[in-house]
Order: C-alpha cells, then sequence, then structure tokens
C-alpha cells in the first residue's frame, strides 16, 4: 500500500502490495512476540500490562469487531494505534492523534560505554521518569518486549530507551526519554543508537513512531539517520456497551 525508497526496504517496489510495516503490531503479535499474543477470532493484543497495542486484520469485518469488543469487554475505551479505516456504528472515537512512522536510512548506529541493561528490578525507576517525561505508553512489563538501556548518574535513572513492536526482520524504538535536568546533553541520541546497535547486531532494521506534531524529535530523528516512511494515526474507540453473541450480525464496517 506505500511506496518506499530505502534498498533496506523489501517493500520497495510493490506499490500496492501491503508491507509488514504497515500493520506492524500484527506483524509482531503474528511472529516474533507470538509469545505475548491474546487472541480472540482474527483481533490480537498484548496483555494489558504490557503493552496497549493490539492487531485487528487489514480488512476488518463486522466479526472482528464483534471479537474485539468482547476482548476487551462492553464500553471499554480500546486504543487503536496505527488504524485508518472507520469504526462501526456503535463504536465512539474518543482520541485521534495524527502519528508518522520513520525507518532507518542510513542511522550511525554505534554502543554507548554508559549504558546499562534495564530489568523488571528497574521497572518503578522506569515508570517514574516516563510519568515525568511523557515519551508515551510504558507499562509494568513492557520491559519484557525487549532490550531496553538506561544511563544512570548517582544512582539515578535519567534517560532510557528500548525496544518495542518487533514485525519479522524490524524492531521499533520506544520509550526514548531524558530526565529534563539532563537535557541537552544528547543522551537521547546516545541511547537511540546503542539500541539501534543491538538491532542491526541481530541482522534487523531500527524504526519508530512519534506524533506527527513532536517536531522536535522528528527532526532529531531525521537528524540521526531516520525517513519518514509513512503516516499513521492513534486512535481510541470506545466499545458498544451492549455486547451480542451473534457476531455474524454484529454492525459491519463501512
Amino acid at each position: 500500500m506505500t511506496v518506499v525508497s530505502s534498498p533496506r526496504d523489501p517493500g520497495r517496489t510493490a506499490a500496492r502490495t501491503p508491507h509488514v510495516l504497515d500493520n506492524p503490531a500484527l506483524a509482531s503479535l503474528t511472529g516474533p512476540h507470538a509469545r505475548f499474543a491474546e487472541r480472540r477470532g482474527r483481533v490480537l493484543r498484548y496483555p494489558v500490562d504490557v503493552s496497549p497495542w493490539l492487531a485487528l486484520p487489514d480488512d476488518p469485518d463486522a466479526r472482528d469487531w464483534a471479537d474485539l469488543a468482547a476482548l476487551a469487554g462492553p464500553g471499554a475505551e480500546i486504543p487503536l494505534p496505527g488504524f485508518r479505516g472507520e469504526v462501526p456504528a456503535g463504536w465512539e472515537v474518543t482520541e485521534r492523534i495524527e502519528g508518522v512512522q520513520l525507518v532507518d536510512d542510513g542511522l550511525a548506529a554505534a554502543p554507548e560505554p554508559e549504558a546499562v541493561r534495564l530489568g523488571p528490578a528497574d521497572v518503578p525507576e522506569m515508570l517514574d521518569l516516563v510519568a515525568r517525561t511523557r515519551p508515551g505508553p510504558f507499562l509494568p512489563r513492557t520491559v519484557e518486549l525487549g532490550t531496553y538501556l538506561g544511563i544512570r548518574r548517582d544512582g539515578a535513572l535519567i534517560a532510557m530507551a528500548g525496544e518495542r513492536l518487533h514485525p519479522p526482520g524490524w524492531t521499533e524504538i520506544s520509550a526514548v526519554c531524558t530526565d529534563p535536568a539532563f537535557r541537552g546533553e544528547g543522551l537521547a541520541t546516545r541511547l537511540i543508537r546503542a539500541v539501534a546497535h543491538g538491532i542491526r547486531e541481530r541482522g534487523e532494521t531500527p524504526f519508530l513512531h512519534t506524533s506527527a506534531s513532536n517536531t522536535t524529535a522528528i527532526r532529531l530523528y531525521e537528524a540521526l539517520g531516520f525517513r519518514l516512511r509513512r503516516r499513521t494515526a492513534f486512535l481510541a474507540a470506545r466499545a458498544p456497551r451492549r455486547l451480542t453473541d451473534d457476531r455474524v450480525t454484529a454492525v459491519a464496517v463501512p
């Protein structure tokens, strides 16, 4: 569905062929992250304490929407990151944030001597840093999705970055954040390059998402060697408060 230009991008010559990054959560949950997948019909999601990302099929029908509602629960507000279609009748869109997806197109990846590997024992500090810097969703078990690196000063965690979605051949860099008191030192740049180095060492390609309005971050990522691949959206919608078990008669997607 997307024309791309990088030699690293295997979808380059297929202008109308769906690319693995067009539905990265689906590719992750049916691929390297299959161990996390919670499924109902064709709908998959991460556990709610791991990630808000869930995966609809590329062509969701009435049954898929009914399965999604049943999986989340009646009246639940459900994040639909990356979904660009229309929600069915009975659903209410509660949030829509325009976003961008960027891919590695010459990033100078390199190890970072000051970086330390973060794990479950570091989660309280990671959650505190995320709460103060708001880089995007980070939950108690998000650290299980991949490698997270941090930089400490006087024992305190002051910056971090790590891996989230994992479609085959690709890994998303996420949770890039720095304590406001230490901004301007290039810590985010160093951690992005270090996380990217680990991804490259596995023979995979880094990519990332951010809000389209976050122009400062986009300029940084492009300066580091990322390029815009596609525009996307971070959507949330509320499921109908009354669910039916008759999935075949559920309202169809317009």
